[in-house]
């Protein structure tokens, strides 16, 4: 990074605004740092070197750049989310005097700016082929280590069990877990810990894996250590399950189908839409009820397919 950038970038006081973010997760602060300064960037284009002097004119202008150039719907929404969360921090600096503007007073640019409308893309659920090839891991060499179809196999299950975040069963250690009462604590976005249930089959599929574990693990197993661990016997990174996804995969398929599908189904089966917010670790239940428009569209495909008078 040049000097001039990096005094461009000293204004908006970028570490500050993280360090502020103390209830969020570190992905969640690398994405707002990400978005900030991809935003501090452009706005220094077009002659707002400091966050002091940005319009809401340039922001509206930004968001319609952003648009122009292909970014989903949903991306310049998060994008515009990390703006006005950044802008908010600013003011209430100035507010308090820990920050002021050239002007003397510093107002927040973002209000009035809309994310783009639209309803988005639907979360993708798997069909029977592709969740059976995926669970029972049809497209594996028979020759695997035994240790690996069981890890794997306990990694599919949980993710799709127990609907949890990749990022989640990453983090789970062996002290996650209570068998006995089929349940496993998830620390999720925010650092808010949750309690889900296990099924039945990720029970066998996690006891095989745990009496196997040891055979790669570099530490003893004890309740801090992960609960799984790849090939080198570290703790499993959300890039490593991929991989697993996609050795047992007859489609290209990402972790978070998984999840998406476990909402699906349970609502296709009457499940109420507060305990699969619940179970999946939703702050608001606005961002569960667009599973409820996956199923609808799933029972009007069904009609459509099947009935005769369709």
């Amino acid at each position: 990074m040049g000097g001039t950038r990096a005094t461009a970038f000293r204004d908006w006081h970028l570490d500050e605004f993280l360090g502020s973010l103390t209830s969020a997760s570190d992905n969640t602060r690398s994405a707002y740092a990400s978005d900030v300064a991809q935003f501090a960037e452009w706005a220094a284009d077009v002659g707002a070197k400091k966050p002091e002097s940005v319009t809401r004119a340039q922001v509206k202008q930004y968001v319609a750049h952003l648009t122009r150039h292909g970014q989903a719907k949903r991306t310049v929404a998060r994008k515009l989310a990390a703006l006005r969360r950044y802008f908010g921090w600013m003011v209430r600096n100035a507010a308090n005097g820990q920050r002021a503007s050239s002007k003397g007073k510093l107002s927040n640019p973002t209000l009035g700016v809309r994310s783009p409308t639209g309803d988005g893309r639907l979360p993708r659920v798997l069909g029977p082929d592709q969740l059976d090839a995926l669970l029972n891991g049809s497209q594996l060499d028979n020759d695997d280590e035994p240790w690996r179809l069981a890890r794997d196999t306990a990694v599919v299950e949980l993710l799709y069990g127990s609907g949890l975040r990749v990022s989640e069963l990453c983090a789970l250690t062996v002290a996650s877990l209570d068998l006995k009462a089929a349940a496993v604590t998830v620390w999720g976005k925010g650092s808010k810990e949750r309690r889900v249930p296990l099924s039945p089959p990720s029970i066998v599929a996690v006891r095989e894996w745990t009496g196997l574990r040891g055979e790669i693990a570099n530490d003893k197993g004890t309740t801090r250590d992960p609960l799984f661990v790849n090939g080198r016997g570290n703790r499993l990174t959300p890039r490593d399950v991929r991989r697993i996804l996609d050795r047992r995969s007859i489609d290209p398929t990402h972790p978070h189908a998984l999840r998406h599908t476990f909402a699906t189904h349970l609502l296709d089966n009457g499940a109420d839409l507060r305990a699969v917010q619940e179970l999946l670790g939703h702050a608001s239940v606005a961002t569960t009820q667009r599973y409820t428009h996956v199923s609808k569209e799933r029972l009007q495909t069904a009609y459509l397919a099947s009935h005769p008078r369709a």
